[in-house]
Parts: structure tokens; C-alpha cells; sequence
């Protein structure tokens, strides 16, 4: 085993939220070491939608103005009924920064945020395996046998987080939803203009996206017994293409040129609200962010958004705790002082945590209900208040980085 010197801060997981932590802390000075478990920057799911708080977080990682320069301003959105027959409904947004939402690729933001960090900041090919005490500090062991001792552990690890179950997270709950993930891309435009198209019904949710001229986000969820982790790329792109049979032909055009290694299928995941009530976001010296924290299901479009906020938040807290020390502190003082930074976050993201959850779940749920009263309720009133209710959601401003 090779133990490495004492480190102030280790993330783990170079994703959004494990990023833009770090970048939060770079720009206030600190440095921390981000470990990846892949070889390289991992983009899963391709892309996501953005709004107002992403921006928020965005603009004080500095990263803003780079990403929004790559991907289009969407205008609003056309909501309709997956079947024939039914009309669809259209909603512009107002010119207004409450409104902004680009569908980001995340390759893009990933290696935005990337490129703000020292070289070697991220280690990749950084599994770790094992946490252990080691009076105020964490030992953090790698399956390459490298051991990590580190003043501060953050765990940006994702859904299945090795931090996450060091403080004591159960496994987030699985649901019966699929969602079918796709990005294609069209050399010569693909007509869509600046719209967000979304279709719903008989169990169905769908989404079409441009993020810029030539690039499409799509996605599908479905409660579904005929697809598995074993089904093949061919048979989910007939599955894709079975349940949008009725929608126009340039809808469909997009799955049917999408490549099968442009697609990804994965069954949604969340973390029961409750669980938040009680369980612990920060320990000593640790903490979790982003899908390590509150998994959600896709249907309000704020995993990413909301684990920027983490990052910034996060960031901010510890910056405040880090920067207070005294000239002859000693190693008990420091830590009671990250400790009670960490608390501070935790205490930030508790209740908006729980309430992104509980939103997505609902929304979700009316909108895949195959009932028919539920879907009367849904067609006739409830689309434009779920459209509002997701607007409202994202109206959330993490702040700058230094407290004001």
C-alpha cells in the first residue's frame, strides 16, 4: 500500500456536482484533489436542461458565458398528447433571465469546469474502496492501493456513492420507470427551431431538445416489463420508435437517425424524501452532493441544475470555514470549524433537497398516469400548472461564492 501526504480536501467523482465543488473552491483559493473512478470525463445521459438557478451557479463557477456561447436560448416549449388527435399546447417564455433554459450538453459544461482547474487536479482512474478514521482526518483507500489522508472528504460519487454509505444513505429506491436517453445530430440543421417538445400519455413521457442548430437531446421514460439491462440497442430504438409512432414525422426522424451508441437506457432512481429527514448529509469532517445526495427522477429537469447549486453552496461553506482559521489554532480547532462549515451546507440543502424530490416524484406520476380520470384531470388542467410548477422550482439563486 502507498499512502500519499496529507491533502486538505479530496472529492470523489468528477461529475457535475464533484466539479463545480471543486471550482468553487479554486475560486476562493483552495485547492482540493477530485477523484474519478473512469479513465477519462464522463458524459452520461448527454444532456440536460438548464434554468435560471443553473445560471445562477454557472455564472459564479464562471463558466456561464462559455457554455451559453455553444447552445441555443430555448423560447418556450409545445406540450402535446402522445396519441392522434389531441391538440398541442404552446407556451413562450418571456425575454427574461428567470426564464433562460439552453439543453446543455453535458460533455460541454463537464470539461467548461474541467478547464478552470489546476493540472492534475482530477485523478483519474480513482476507485475508492474503503474509508477508514484516522484520529481528525479520513483515510481514503483506492483499489490501486493508494491511501489518501485528507482533512476533508466530500463524496460526489453518484446514486451508488461510497461516501454516502460511510454516513449511513441506504441504496436510493429503484422505481418502474425506464428512461431511454438519445443525442443525435444533424450536419445540415435539424428545423426545429428553439423549442422544447414534449409529449405525454398512456404511460409515456417524451422529450425532444435542440441544444443548438444541429444537435437534439430526446428522451423517453416508460414503465416497462418488456426492456432490461440485457435488452440490445436495436430492440430499445424499436421500443422508442413503437411508442411515437403517431407524432409527426420529423419528431420520429430523430430517433430513427440517432446512432445506437448515441443512445443510453437506465431504470430511475430517487431517494425517499423521508430519508432526508433524519440522515446525515454531513459527519465530522465528510459530506455528499449532488446524486450522492437527492437521486431524483428527471421530471422537473433538476439533477444537474441543482447539483451545481451544491457545488457552489458547498464551496461557499467551506471557504468561510477554511478562511477563519486562527494563527495558532491547533488540529482540534480546524476541524470543529470544517465541521460546523459542513453543517451549514447540510442545513442549506436539507429542505430544498427534499422538496426537488418530492416535486419530480409527483409531477412524474401525474404525468405518466395511465388512469382515466387522472388523465382527464391532467389534460384539461393540469399541464399548464405542472409547466408552471417546474418554472417555479428552478427560480432559486445559490449566490456568489463569497458571502455578501
Amino acid at each position: 500500500m502507498e499512502e500519499q501526504g496529507t491533502l486538505d480536501i479530496v472529492i470523489v467523482g468528477a461529475g457535475i456536482s464533484g466539479l463545480s465543488t471543486a471550482v468553487g473552491l479554486h475560486r476562493l483559493g483552495i485547492r482540493s484533489m477530485v477523484l474519478e473512478s473512469s479513465d477519462k470525463l464522463r458524459a452520461t445521459g448527454f444532456a440536460f436542461t438548464t434554468w435560471f438557478n443553473a445560471w445562477k451557479a454557472m455564472e459564479a463557477l464562471g463558466v456561464s458565458q462559455h457554455v451559453r456561447d455553444l447552445h441555443d436560448l430555448l423560447q418556450g416549449w409545445v406540450v402535446g398528447h402522445i396519441s392522434p388527435g389531441n391538440p398541442s399546447k404552446e407556451m413562450l417564455f418571456p425575454k427574461s433571465e428567470e426564464y433562460e433554459s439552453r439543453c446543455v450538453q453535458r460533455k460541454v459544461l463537464l470539461e467548461a469546469l474541467a478547464d478552470e482547474l489546476p493540472q492534475g487536479t482530477i485523478r483519474f482512474s480513482s476507485k475508492v474502496v474503503h474509508i477508514e478514521l484516522s484520529g481528525y482526518y479520513k483515510m481514503v483507500h483506492l483499489s490501486d492501493g493508494t491511501i489518501l489522508k485528507t482533512k476533508v472528504l466530500v463524496g460526489c460519487d453518484g446514486v451508488n456513492s461510497v461516501v454516502g454509505k460511510w454516513l449511513g444513505f441506504k441504496n436510493p429506491a429503484t422505481t418502474s420507470r425506464l428512461a431511454i436517453r438519445g443525442l443525435t445530430h444533424f450536419p445540415q440543421g435539424h428545423g426545429f427551431g428553439k423549442k422544447f417538445f414534449q409529449f405525454y400519455g398512456n404511460g409515456v413521457r417524451s422529450g425532444f431538445i435542440p441544444c443548438d442548430h444541429n444537435t437534439v437531446y430526446w428522451f423517453l421514460t416508460h414503465t416497462s416489463t418488456e426492456l432490461d439491462e440485457e435488452t440490445s440497442p436495436e430492440t430499445i430504438k424499436e421500443f422508442v420508435l413503437n411508442k411515437i409512432k403517431d407524432l409527426p414525422d420529423n419528431i420520429k426522424s430523430v430517433v430513427e437517425t440517432t446512432d445506437l451508441d448515441s443512445m443510453v437506457m437506465s431504470r430511475l432512481k430517487y431517494r425517499p424524501p423521508w430519508e432526508l429527514l433524519w440522515a446525515n448529509i454531513a459527519k465530522d469532517n465528510v459530506c455528499v452532493a449532488g446524486d450522492a445526495l437527492h437521486p431524483m427522477t428527471p421530471d422537473i429537469g433538476q439533477g444537474g441544475c441543482s447539483a451545481m447549486e451544491d457545488g457552489v453552496i458547498l464551496a461557499r461553506c467551506l471557504g468561510e470555514a477554511i478562511k477563519a482559521k486562527g494563527e495558532t489554532e491547533d488540529e482540534g480547532e480546524s476541524y470543529k470549524r470544517i465541521e460546523q462549515g459542513l453543517k451549514k451546507y447540510a442545513g442549506e440543502r436539507k429542505w430544498r433537497s427534499i422538496d426537488l424530490i418530492t416535486t419530480a416524484y409527483t409531477v412524474g406520476f401525474i404525468q405518466q398516469s395511465t388512469g382515466k380520470w387522472m388523465n382527464l384531470l391532467r389534460d384539461k388542467f393540469l399541464s399548464s400548472f405542472l409547466s408552471r410548477l417546474l418554472l417555479k422550482k428552478s427560480h432559486f439563486d445559490c449566490g456568489s461564492l463569497v458571502p455578501t
